[in-house]
């Protein structure tokens, strides 16, 4: 049976986005009257209470498409649809019912942590505890990072790094208008290319679903934000961006080099470059490296003399040069992927000697 793919993906970024955007137009009404709003604060940028259950938007779209069209698998393949294993199911392997059931348990373990810290702010040590324990959930259920590596005892804690990473990344890269939600969509995007010439189909088409989902949201968040995805969307978009990489194939035997399995870093750089550089900053001037701040990337960018709109504009031109990277970064030679890499090294360079220029735009509490 011959599908069309591509009509597949169109019509899962548009339903899961028109689903989104109505869902997300709805809670920005309910929200105020349930008390989920974000109140002004010490290191907010806005004056009045803003509605804070985009992430229930993006979460409830996710897993209410993914979950009707996995429905419709138990018939297809009652039909004797070949392309159904092959297709769809063929890449989480022989246990892929209990990875999907990894994928789904996690995100929503995290959507509840995040949730519950944006009503009743919880202690770093509690949300750090649950980021491990969904990090774990994956790992029993098969999902884990293999870098060439089968040894568990390596394989496990550099998984369990890498997702309470991105995690934590995305959520701190949430302090503008549309920042987090947009670079999101952006890395889903580039993990799209990067999974559409492997023919990783399944995965695609979450990646689609997730970026409409996202996308929808988005909408009503961009500058002025009338709604936020607080740490429940932030954590959420953080865990399933971690995750993609964790259930794809970014090197196989036709592809031209091993360094291609640093296309998830290039694709979710912004926000490991804003965790790792405001946490250079802190140690540097003696702090706490957990300590809450103003000196992340965009409130850097303010501080160097733009506007906030401008500086997340810039932020997604940045994300965009480097998920473009990471897309091509499987069809070159050793000698491209490196010269992908070190121009993406190059930006983040740049970036940063811009930043010295006006040494104030690192200061900020």
């Amino acid at each position: 049976m011959l599908i069309n793919w591509y009509l597949v993906y169109a019509y899962a970024l548009l339903a899961s986005f028109v689903m989104a955007a109505v869902l997300t137009a709805v809670l920005r009404r309910v929200a105020p009257g349930l008390g989920w709003v974000d109140k002004p604060g010490e290191r907010k940028i806005h004056t009045q209470p803003i509605p804070v259950a985009g992430g229930i938007a993006i979460v409830v779209t996710f897993y209410t498409v993914i979950a009707v069209h996995l429905l419709v698998l138990p018939v297809a393949r009652g039909l004797n649809l070949e392309w159904v294993n092959q297709q769809i199911l063929g890449f989480l392997g022989e246990q892929h019912l209990w990875k999907l059931a990894g994928i789904f348990v996690g995100g929503l373990l995290i959507f509840a942590l995040g949730f519950i810290d944006d009503l009743k702010a919880l202690k770093p040590e509690v949300k750090l505890a649950g980021q491990i324990a969904a990090a774990l959930v994956l790992v029993f259920c098969g999902i884990r990072l293999n870098l060439f590596i089968e040894i568990w005892w390596i394989t496990v804690p550099i998984t369990i790094v890498w997702v309470v990473l991105i995690t934590n990344s995305m959520n701190l890269l949430d302090n503008m208008d549309g920042l987090s939600g947009g670079v999101a969509v952006i890395a889903a995007l580039s993990f799209f290319l990067c999974m559409l010439q492997g023919g990783q189909t399944f995965i695609c088409v979450m990646l689609m679903v997730f970026a409409g989902a996202v996308a929808g949201f988005l909408y009503h968040n961009l500058s002025p934000a009338k709604i936020f995805m607080g740490d429940a969307g932030a954590m959420f978009c953080g865990y399933f961006l971690a995750t993609v990489p964790l259930l794809g194939t970014f090197y196989s035997e036709g592809t031209p080099s091993r360094i291609a399995v640093a296309a998830p870093v290039l694709a979710l750089s912004v926000p490991l470059f804003d965790t790792l550089s405001v946490m250079y900053i802190r140690w540097r001037k003696g702090e706490s490296i957990m300590k809450g701040d103003k000196r992340h990337f965009s409130h850097r960018l303010v501080r160097f003399g733009m506007t906030r709109p401008q500086a997340v504009e810039l932020i997604f031109l940045v994300a965009i040069i480097t998920g473009l990277g990471a897309a091509i970064l499987p069809q070159v030679q050793a000698t491209g992927t490196i010269l992908i890499l070190l121009q993406a090294a190059g930006l983040y360079g740049l970036i940063i000697l811009l930043m010295n220029v006006n040494p104030e735009a690192n200061d900020g509490e």
